[in-house]
């Protein structure tokens, strides 16, 4: 039985009808997975498109880069599916930070330019698993850990990003250590990090761009 549940509760639940497009509409649906569904008689071609990947964004931002998501919030015919997708743009040695997503193995595939990638895993060995990939190249981010995408080209670059999830969430690392509301106290932060108090406080205070 325990490892029934265990694996039961691992990723996503399976979906156990056609379709649970996801609606606000709390009187017209069932709650299925996090969202409410509409009648799977009721499903449109909508539902399950999104229009726009092909399009470059912006980088012009701290770090560089921009991730264009595409999950049960863009399309919600993708709700319970287990699946989404991002695109990933990167200006000329942009980065995109050290992240986790809670719900999701990632496999990115690079569509042009160059990109030193990474992840480390769980503790105690904090290894590092890293490579340079070029046009056409493939690498998987293994469900939590926390990975990283950095250009290390003098070209732009773009990726493409498949995830297991509907809804694969994601955490900057630098955002919720310290740039969380309300603030950790400086003090756990100060021992954790073995840094002098005024760094802490200088961290704190500074701007943490939400990329994801």
């Amino acid at each position: 039985m325990g490892l029934a549940f265990s694996l039961a509760s691992a990723y996503d639940p399976s979906p156990l009808q056609d379709t649970c497009v996801a609606i606000d509409d709390t009187k017209a649906a069932v709650f299925v997975n996090g969202k409410f569904c509409k009648d799977p008689k009721l499903a449109t071609p909508e539902d399950f498109f999104f229009s726009g990947l092909h399009i470059p964004r912006n980088t012009s931002n701290p770090v560089g880069s921009t991730v264009t998501p595409v999950n049960v919030a863009q399309i919600a015919g993708l709700n319970p599916l287990g699946i989404s997708m991002a695109r990933v743009d990167y200006a000329p040695y942009g980065l995109n930070p050290p992240h986790t997503h809670p719900r999701a193995t990632e496999i990115l595939v690079v569509l042009e330019g160059t990109l030193y990638v990474g992840f480390v895993t769980s503790n105690p060995d904090n290894r590092l698993i890293s490579k340079v990939l070029n046009k056409g190249d493939v690498f998987v981010f293994p469900i939590s850990l926390i990975h990283f995408q950095h250009n290390v080209g003098h070209t732009s670059a773009v990726a493409i990003a498949a995830l297991g999830s509907q809804n694969p969430g994601v955490i900057t690392i630098a955002n919720a250590v310290f740039g969380s509301n309300p603030p950790i106290s400086a003090d756990v932060l100060t021992k954790a990090f073995q840094l002098d108090k005024n760094v802490v406080d200088y961290l704190q205070s500074s701007f943490w761009w939400g990329n994801n």
